[in-house]
């Protein structure tokens, strides 16, 4: 594959998202906003129903559980709402027909998604930190690490998503409801044998470990980094597997074309 090739598809993709969210920065403040609402809400109607000394260590656990559904939603929503404005615009069909290959144009989409919402998520957890007066401890060189390894899992639903955007079309009612579905995975009870094994739901931990007590990457048990590491692989390869079939079935059944 051309190097050069490969760098004008990146350079065009993280464009493309850079002009998106400034054309249309009305719907990317919405979207913030409405994020930072639901946060609020949960913040007061907690503090209204166990009292702020009550809530007291647990505002940090909401904190952190609460950044971690927010970057879980922007990686599983990316490829999924990409793949179906693509379909209703009708151009899903050229990305297809690119030289690079669709896999390399949705790797570079995905890899812009990922700084670009890295972004916008500092800025929310900022926002956050502000609001509860509760701040974190920010260590970037053990948090980027698990919360990449937490949200691979997210990645690999929104590739099974998109896969069946290419197939079904219109798959809003059922994308939507994993978002609470999320939720459930990152409030699993860690006392649960299977919870370790569920997205989302160790990383949390870890990360609350990291973020709230200071607790380095190394000093985390190596047992629950190598599970999160290979669970997170596990969503992700799965992912993949179902996304390809997907994809192979729309090629097959000539659903590119249209919507």
């Amino acid at each position: 594959m051309n190097v050069r090739l490969l760098g004008c598809v990146f350079r065009a993709m993280w464009m493309h998202r850079l002009i998106m969210a400034r054309r249309y920065a009305f719907n990317t403040l919405s979207s913030m906003i409405t994020i930072y609402l639901v946060f609020l809400l949960l913040f007061l109607g907690g503090r209204a129903l166990a009292g702020p000394m009550l809530l007291g260590d647990g505002l940090e656990g909401l904190v952190v559980g609460y950044l971690v559904w927010m970057f879980a939603l922007f990686a599983y929503s990316d490829l999924a709402w990409e793949l179906i404005m693509q379909a209703q615009i009708g151009t899903l069909e050229k990305l297809f027909l690119s030289p690079a290959g669709f896999r390399w144009v949705t790797i570079f989409n995905e890899l812009g998604g990922l700084v670009f919402n890295f972004g916008l998520g500092s800025l929310m957890l900022l926002a956050i930190m502000l609001t509860t007066g509760t701040f974190l401890r920010i260590d970037l060189v053990s948090v980027i690490p698990l919360l990449l390894a937490t949200i691979a899992a997210a990645y690999g639903f929104g590739l099974m998503a998109g896969g069946l955007a290419l197939v079904h079309k219109r798959i809003q009612a059922a994308f939507q409801i994993l978002q609470f579905v999320f939720v459930g995975f990152i409030m699993a009870p860690g006392d649960w044998v299977v919870s370790r094994y569920l997205p989302f739901n160790l990383g949390t931990r870890l990360l609350g470990q990291v973020m709230g007590d200071g607790v380095r990457i190394w000093q985390l048990p190596a047992s629950d980094l190598l599970v999160l590491v290979a669970t997170g692989a596990a969503y992700l390869a799965l992912g993949m597997l179902v996304f390809a079939r997907m994809e192979r079935m729309a090629r097959n059944r000539g659903l590119l074309g249209h919507y």
